[in-house]
């Protein structure tokens, strides 16, 4: 069975990775784990550690990955998966990336989610969920509004910990750094 005859099937019976139609693939797993290690080279450069990656869901084929670039670059725009979505629809030459799934670390934000309808995304794969900004599941959910033209497919909760580790870390070491400066003046 093909993955989009699996995708299609109702009873999502079958099928790659794990069985069920809301599971991760192996190529789910293997891609997220790519997309933290984005995330920790995020955190290493002082941003947010969020690392994305974009594939075409049928061949596995990666089209962009991304981390956060929105300290370096002063752009409100620069979260991993708005520009891991971007390069990927350079790289086909469409910017319908029905095709695609991205993987992102943490769920997200309705900036993202937006891009994510707009762009006609197939699949959304994402860790952490996020209570203050999570558009998918948690706070809004965007990306399965009826009143939208497309909702794709989202699987949340892949690799959580991990990725929700990595953001309290690098929180908790920003606090510290915070009250260093601020006990020395």
């Amino acid at each position: 069975m093909s993955l989009r005859d699996w995708f299609n099937r109702k009873d999502g019976a079958g099928g790659p990775g794990e069985g069920e139609l809301g599971s991760p693939t192996p190529k789910d797993l293997e891609l997220m784990a790519r997309a933290l290690e984005l995330a920790r080279e995020a955190s290493a450069a002082g941003e947010t550690p969020v690392g994305a990656v974009v594939y075409e869901t049928e061949s596995g084929r990666v089209l962009a990955e991304a981390a956060n670039t929105r300290e370096r670059e002063r752009d409100p725009a620069g979260h991993a998966e708005f520009l891991a979505i971007r390069d990927a629809a350079a790289a086909v030459g469409d910017w319908r990336l029905n095709h695609c799934t991205v993987l992102v670390t943490l769920e997200p934000c309705p900036m993202c989610a937006g891009m994510i309808v707009n762009a006609r995304v197939g699949r959304v794969v994402y860790g952490a969920r996020d209570p203050k900004a999570g558009a998918c599941e948690s706070l809004y959910k965007i990306t399965d509004d009826p009143r939208l033209n497309h909702r794709p497919q989202v699987i949340g909760g892949v690799m959580a910990e991990e990725s929700a580790e990595l953001l309290r870390g690098f929180f908790r070491s920003l606090r510290e750094r915070n009250r260093g400066r601020k006990g020395g003046d």
